[in-house]
């Protein structure tokens, strides 16, 4: 066989919680790539601290095992909405991939935006039904499932000739026959066959011309800056002299000091890489995803990255609180500046530009999660800064204001339905779909605004008492809406500069939620609650009892206050308004307003109101 041959590049892709990781663990357990008796933690290609705080994939990753004669080269990909640039990019290195399904939930949002990459780029599918041990599992209506979705995103042209896998990644076991269910004595051997039987292995150009197509960088402290890509032509060997070939079509000149290929959880020191491998290149500043490795510049055009453009839009703002300082070390322009523009070089999904202000940044990206996995990074870095609503972006197309549009599933008891579609109607969602099974559980999918679902989250669990689930993912662009409803309830805003206690707290939280507790630092403009009515009222958090020389019952009882709500990033970036902010610090999560004074505050209200 020719060394390209004995290659499979595959990318694992699926819907949030539909099985990736805990599959392809099980794949590098049953590999030859890990030695006999070696440890292997779970979740093993999840080793970004983030992804195993949240128990998902953020991060495209690569590993290697050995099949036979085979080396599989396998993809992770992230499985939320959020991070599609990430599979996107992988997409462009791989030729095939193992479409995970989950075997209860069917095909998802992400599942559709996969499949449709997927077809569009020409990759082969093993269609891998997961989680067939599950009570409720129905792998059969599923299949029917996947095979609608086939024809609805390739029309007469799809491809329904594909192998189909059913698996329990947990158990570590995968089968072709559903007569098969209880036999678990091949391991995944049926998947790994599938594998290298239908998914082709890399073209053999045999081409003299290097071309490194790089998908992800890095910097390690040992080896510099590094890359990850594939080898689509030539060969490339350590301290060649070549060129970084970027995106501007500029050259610029780099050494390789080290090459790896990917095995199992290592990686493996070479000194050539061949056309079809899958490698690590260290050494190369300057290099971004997206470039080309060659050496000399291409006489025919190169096939970019296709990236699908960012649907969300936040400001960041250089903080400039009353608390500004006091708990991050990065706090100035400069500061903000750079680390957002040093994301951009590898967070391909993210967009950054500037705006009249030299304090405020324009940042674009794919979602809600995409912003705040980047806001967490920054806190964790020692980053200040502020926030704005994030709206969806609005753009100009053939003379029609047009805004993105989700896809909604949601899942929930049959006697939430009316509350759900009445509060979805009001927010501008079109029902597209709607079934029930014969447990009481109401399944509907919707087309809505993006700038609609900003926020309907919390809301949605209060509406379900926790026991819906919902899942969206970008469609389209469609026509502009208005008049979509804003929060219903107004917040209560500090009038003072202090320290919250007790006292001044325990009247506040009979008028609605509070987001304080004791001894939190206040300031004139901070919103310390959500009041339980419509509009904003001004508060003092920091009043203390005046003192008397009467004694009162009341002052010799206990005062008991309620937990404060609990600001995370993504429910704060929902809950603010159009004339809000979140600050950000490395350890608080604060809410405020725009304009600090409340006279500012009254005054713009009278001038929007007569506009």
């Amino acid at each position: 066989m020719l060394y390209q041959e004995t290659i499979r590049n595959i990318a694992v892709v699926a819907h949030v919680d539909h099985g990736k990781t805990t599959l392809i663990d099980k794949m590098l357990k049953e590999s030859a790539s890990i030695r006999e008796g070696e440890a292997m933690p779970e979740r093993a290609m999840d080793s970004d601290e983030l992804e195993k705080e949240r128990g998902i994939t953020i991060l495209s990753k690569c590993t290697g095992i050995k099949y036979r004669d085979y080396r599989i080269n396998i993809v992770d990909t992230p499985g939320h909405g959020d991070f599609g640039s990430e599979v996107e990019r992988i997409l462009a290195m791989v030729n095939g991939v193992l479409l995970l399904v989950d075997a209860f939930d069917g095909p998802m949002p992400q599942t559709r935006f996969i499949l449709k990459k997927c077809i569009e780029n020409d990759l082969k599918v093993v269609l891998v039904i997961n989680k067939i041990d599950r009570d409720g599992s129905r792998p059969k209506d599923v299949l029917e499932m996947v095979y609608e979705l086939f024809l609805e995103l390739g029309g007469e042209n799809a491809d329904l000739d594909f192998p189909v896998i059913y698996s329990s990644a947990k158990q570590g076991y995968a089968i072709t026959n559903l007569d098969e269910l209880n036999n678990k004595e091949n391991g995944l051997t049926p998947l790994f066959d599938a594998i290298v039987n239908y998914i082709p292995h890399p073209p053999v150009l045999n081409g003299e011309h290097v071309e490194f197509l790089v998908t992800s960088v890095g910097h390690d402290d040992f080896l510099g800056a590094t890359a990850i890509g594939i080898l689509k032509s030539g060969k490339l060997h350590v301290m060649d002299q070549i060129n970084l070939y970027n995106i501007k079509e500029e050259l610029i000149k780099a050494r390789p000091t080290k090459i790896f290929l990917f095995e199992g959880l290592k990686k493996k020191e070479t000194q050539e890489i061949c056309e079809g491998d899958i490698a690590l290149v260290a050494g190369l500043e300057g290099v971004g995803a997206g470039d080309y490795i060659v050496k000399d510049k291409p006489v025919m055009p190169l096939q970019r990255i296709k990236i699908d453009e960012p649907v969300i839009l936040v400001n960041f703002i250089v903080n400039k609180s009353p608390l500004s300082g006091k708990e991050g070390k990065f706090v100035t322009t400069m500061h903000l500046r750079e680390r957002l523009y040093k994301e951009v070089l590898n967070n391909v999904g993210l967009k950054i530009s500037d705006t009249g202000d030299e304090t405020v940044f324009d940042v674009y990206g794919r979602g809600l999660l995409h912003l705040s996995i980047l806001i967490e990074k920054m806190r964790r870095e020692g980053f200040e800064f502020a926030v704005s609503k994030p709206q969806g972006v609005i753009k100009e197309i053939e003379g029609k204001k047009m805004e993105p549009y989700e896809l909604l599933y949601i899942s929930m008891k049959e006697e939430y339905t009316g509350i759900i579609l009445e509060r979805l109607s009001g927010m501008k969602g079109k029902l597209k779909d709607m079934s029930k099974d014969d447990k009481g559980n109401s399944y509907m999918e919707f087309k809505i605004p993006s700038r609609g679902i900003m926020g309907f989250h919390n809301e949605f669990l209060t509406l379900t008492k926790g026991t819906g689930t919902m899942h969206h993912n970008f469609l389209e662009f469609s026509d502009y809406v208005f008049d979509i409803a804003p929060r219903k309830n107004g917040v209560m805003v500090s009038m003072e500069n202090g320290e919250a206690n007790s006292y001044g707290l325990f009247n506040l939280q009979e008028r609605g939620s509070l987001f304080v507790k004791p001894q939190d630092e206040v300031y004139e403009g901070m919103i310390i609650g959500q009041h339980s009515k419509p509009g904003d009222i001004a508060v003092n958090p920091s009043k203390k009892k005046q003192l008397t020389n009467m004694r009162s019952k009341a002052s010799d009882e206990m005062i008991t206050l309620t937990p404060p709500v609990r600001l995370t990033i993504e429910y704060a970036l929902e809950f603010i308004e159009d004339d809000e902010l979140v600050e950000f610090t490395p350890k608080s999560i604060r809410l405020r307003k725009k304009l600090l004074k409340e006279n500012d505050r009254k005054k713009e209200s009278r001038a929007l109101a007569r506009a």
